[in-house]
């Protein structure tokens, strides 16, 4: 079977003059330190408070690493080619990067079902939480959000690499490989359609779920409160997560490249901006905990 030997890369999205590569090269280092700032600032306070060592603060933990995993993967190329005049990575590189990307995409998805599933038991099943979430069942959910999402795409980029590559060209800001082959095999759709209808129904139990919790939430204003508080965030975190995969989907036409580009990434940049933002203003408890911290108590 036919494979790429493709040696090298060139990423052809930077078609931009030297000033205008400076003046992004300062907005994305500025935007790429207050993420890692605000990601940094709740995984350390969940890690060294024990009040804070519950399923769904460590579900909220792991986004927040697992949105650092994603940044890491596109902010440190990407700078580097604003600074330089040429846009190559080598096709392993480019592997990588493929690699790092795109399992951060799943595992984001596959986090924020995990967090439904806690919720739900949390407000509809709250007798049964303590029973149900227990320190085994949250590890067994920790590896498979890490473990199913790697696997996925891991397979994925072994069966798109033993076919012919399209050229030694990418047309967007980071490397694409498990979509830029010049065709497809039966077995490389077969594959991605079980992968599909995998996440489908995750996103279906997410749907089901908040209609649980909504039922629920209508006749007590206890669990209203609760809703508000530990629910709500998830669920701008879902939408928000949803939106700028979406956008990445789609590439209009006569638009400025720049929006086009700006949008293939988006779900790289916005999520792990929004989501500590989101979580550390609207809980509580991670709330005064920051400001005790910032304190110096």
């Amino acid at each position: 079977m036919e494979t790429s030997t493709v040696a090298y890369i060139t990423l052809k999205a930077l078609n931009e003059s030297r000033t205008n590569k400076y003046v992004i090269f300062a907005f994305s280092l500025q935007g790429y330190i207050f993420t890692l700032f605000l990601n940094l600032t709740i995984i350390i306070t969940i890690l060294l408070e024990k009040d804070l060592h519950q399923p769904m603060y460590i579900f909220l933990c792991n986004l927040c690493i697992n949105g650092l995993y994603g940044t890491v993967g596109f902010y440190p190329k990407f700078l580097s080619d604003l600074l330089s005049d040429t846009y190559l990575i080598s096709y392993s590189g480019c592997l990588l990067q493929t690699f790092v990307i795109f399992s951060y995409a799943l595992c984001e998805f596959t986090n924020l079902t995990v967090m439904a599933i806690d919720r739900y038991v949390a407000i509809c099943r709250p007798l049964h939480y303590s029973t149900v979430m227990t320190p085994v069942t949250v590890c067994k959910l920790l590896i498979f959000i890490w473990m199913f999402p790697s696997c996925t795409i891991l397979c994925s980029i072994i069966l798109k690499t033993t076919l012919p590559y399209c050229g030694p060209y990418v047309t967007t800001l980071y490397c694409k490989i498990t979509v830029s082959t010049c065709k497809q095999e039966n077995v490389g759709f077969t594959f991605n359609l079980v992968i599909g209808c995998i996440y489908l129904s995750m996103a279906t139990f997410v749907v089901y779920s908040y209609g649980k919790l909504i039922s629920a939430c209508r006749k007590s204003k206890e669990k209203q409160s609760k809703f508000m508080q530990t629910c709500l965030p998830h669920l701008i975190s879902c939408m928000n997560y949803l939106f700028f995969s979406f956008l990445d989907a789609f590439s209009v036409k006569n638009i400025p490249q720049w929006f086009n580009s700006f949008t293939s990434v988006a779900f790289l940049i916005v999520p792990p901006i929004i989501n500590p933002l989101i979580y550390g203003i609207n809980l509580k408890f991670i709330r005064t905990r920051i400001f005790k911290c910032s304190k110096g108590g």
